[in-house]
């Protein structure tokens, strides 16, 4: 049977100093893999119970390395913007009259942003699309209080019962 790994010296060393230069978890688990092949010769099960894989993901490992080499170590980043509607820049370009309009001291609704932001796109977006462009931007949402915060609840209701007409404004006695 064919081995997949050879566990030359210049290999070895190679995937050793790879493993201390391993910047993630899952690229250290994946040298690893490689150089215990190498190293000790192990099983795919018995490296598959060391690192706790299962014996397929070993095998598929073991044959991205014979066809790959280091390359299989180069992991791709997860996430991201792959399904943006618009750039950075761009969107920093959209909130740029509404950021002018807040630091005046402007009252803004997401409904303004996000009708502009659909001119700009000519399609229709949610409104979650838009207060994640926000987010993104470092804005949060604030809201005026409900009553300032020097109110004086007490000489309000001493008003209400001197005022001329004896019922708070606005209703009807009974």
């Amino acid at each position: 049977m064919k081995t997949l790994i050879v566990g030359d010296k210049p290999t070895v060393e190679r995937l050793a100093e790879r493993l201390k230069q391993a910047s993630s978890h899952a690229e250290y688990q994946r040298i690893q893999c490689v150089l215990i092949r190498a190293t000790l010769g192990s099983s795919a099960a018995q490296i598959a119970q060391l690192l706790g894989w299962s014996v397929g993901t070993v095998h598929v490992i073991h044959s991205r390395w014979s066809k790959e080499g280091d390359a299989l170590f180069e992991l791709r980043g997860r996430g991201g913007r792959n399904h943006q509607h618009l750039t950075p820049e761009q969107e920093q370009q959209l909130l740029a009259p509404f950021v002018a309009r807040a630091e005046a001291g402007g009252m803004l609704t997401v409904a303004e942003i996000q009708q502009a932001y659909q001119e700009q796109l000519g399609k229709q977006v949610a409104p979650s699309t838009v207060y994640r462009l926000l987010d993104r931007h470092g804005w949060r949402k604030v809201v005026p209080r409900p009553r300032h915060p020097k109110t004086d609840t007490a000489a309000q209701v001493a008003f209400k019962k001197t005022s001329p007409h004896g019922t708070p404004r606005g209703r009807a006695p009974g």
